[in-house]
């Protein structure tokens, strides 16, 4: 079948990767790509929300299968559009409805689903422009640091982390006045819970359930997790610290009453769910929902899949789910972020990307890159993600840094210490 994948991304191209060696895919379309899918697909100039074009696209090649990427065109209702056009409506969207996608757009949301459900979380409440001074109250009953989230999307930029109550109430006030724009209209205030995360990632039909490799990734800009956040440094899995006792305590918990919650709801999911999570003491606790594939977890979590991706997918679409064997490499496979000097700030595009030829053992993904004029540059503040295999992670991460010396571009930057709290 004819399949089209949407986004620009690492996690765009990894899927790409995989993809491409099923043999159920024909032709593989990538809207709208970047230098790396456009080896092993064909790119597509078209942006992930703009659905009439997305709409032609699919008539004109056929295409039976769109796997979606980031979170806008989910979020925005791209499973929706396709249910209400006859034209559209027996094409496979590997992804939620916009019912389920509020999981992740709506941080308040998911915290009422949390708690409709039973799930552990942190204590929260939600306050609006009307209601700041409620805000600013219920943050002198909790204990520093104070957790403030806008409730939209902001691109991973709407939660902030302040140790000093006055600042606390402060940004709290900037964030209802416009701060992350429309995002922060609402912000959910929440306590801080003390922890090492990871993320755990749910493929579903909406019923059945296949969990997914565990990953933790990296999301500080400096080494020791200094420095601004980012969309993510670096990537291991599986995380060494999460045993059979703990996973099992993530499923009966957390992943078994969100599935089941999703179906008392009547919602219709058909796609990933991403958990992010913290251990508190042994206990799991869920910090946010995301309702696609992490990036830069996707470049350690797929390929760490045996299976046939695209027979999955369409077990998802058509609720069969659950008749799939889930086959896994039992190696660790552990991901280097290289991204342009400046990043997560201002920073320049267009630098010409050498060595890509060199690597050896190890896969590179292309997150921010382009074609001009027969070279491969730069695109984006992430640039590409060196993705290694071995027995234990520091040794897979050992692979992944030997091949970055190899790899070249103008303040090229990136962790040299991905796995240091492990």
């Amino acid at each position: 079948m004819n399949i089209l994948i949407l986004g620009s991304g690492g996690r765009e191209h990894t899927f790409a990767y995989k993809i491409a060696q099923s043999e159920q895919c024909e032709t593989l379309f990538v809207a709208p790509g970047n230098a790396g899918t456009a080896q092993i697909a064909t790119n597509v100039a078209i942006g992930v929300t703009d659905f009439d074009a997305i709409k032609d696209l699919v008539i004109d090649k056929n295409i039976k299968m769109v796997v979606v990427g980031p979170e806008d065109p989910l979020v925005q209702g791209i499973y929706d559009f396709f249910k209400a056009d006859e034209q559209l409506q027996d094409v496979a969207v590997i992804g939620p409805s916009k019912e389920g996608a509020r999981l992740e757009g709506s941080k308040e949301r998911a915290k009422e689903f949390m708690m409709a459900h039973g799930i552990p979380t942190a204590a929260y409440e939600s306050f609006t422009a009307q209601t700041v001074e409620k805000g600013h109250a219920f943050l002198e009953t909790l204990q520093p640091p104070y957790v403030l989230k806008a409730d939209g999307l902001a691109a991973g930029k709407g939660v902030l982390i302040i140790q000093d109550l006055e600042e606390a109430k402060h940004e709290l006030a900037k964030m209802l006045d416009g701060k992350f724009g429309e995002a922060s209209t609402t912000v959910v205030i929440e306590e801080f819970l003390d922890g090492i995360e990871l993320s755990v990632f749910v493929l579903t039909d909406g019923k059945n359930y296949k969990i997914l490799p565990t990953a933790k990734d990296y999301k500080r800009i400096g080494e020791g997790d200094t420095g601004l956040n980012t969309g993510g440094m670096g990537a291991i899995s599986p995380v060494p610290f999460a045993d059979d006792a703990f996973m099992q305590k993530i499923e009966d918990r957390i992943v078994k009453p969100t599935i089941d919650g999703l179906s008392k709801e009547h919602i219709e999911y058909k796609g990933f769910v991403f958990i992010g999570l913290i251990k508190v003491g042994d206990e799991p606790k869920v910090i946010e929902y995301n309702v696609r594939m992490g990036d830069p977890e996707t470049e350690v979590v797929l390929p760490r899949i045996h299976s046939d991706l695209v027979q999955l997918f369409e077990a998802v679409s058509n609720g069969t789910l659950h008749d799939q064997e889930l086959k896994l490499d039992k190696r660790s496979a552990t991901t280097i972020m290289l991204v342009s000097g400046g990043y997560p700030e201002a920073y320049e595009k267009g630098k010409v990307i050498s060595g890509l030829e060199t690597i050896e053992d190890s896969i590179v993904f292309h997150a921010g890159t382009t074609t001009k004029e027969e070279a491969i540059v730069t695109n984006g503040g992430r640039v590409l993600a060196v993705t290694s295999f071995d027995d234990n992670f520091k040794e897979a991460i050992k692979k992944s840094y030997q091949n970055i010396d190899k790899l070249h571009f103008d303040r090229m930057y990136y962790r040299t210490d991905i796995g240091f709290d492990l």
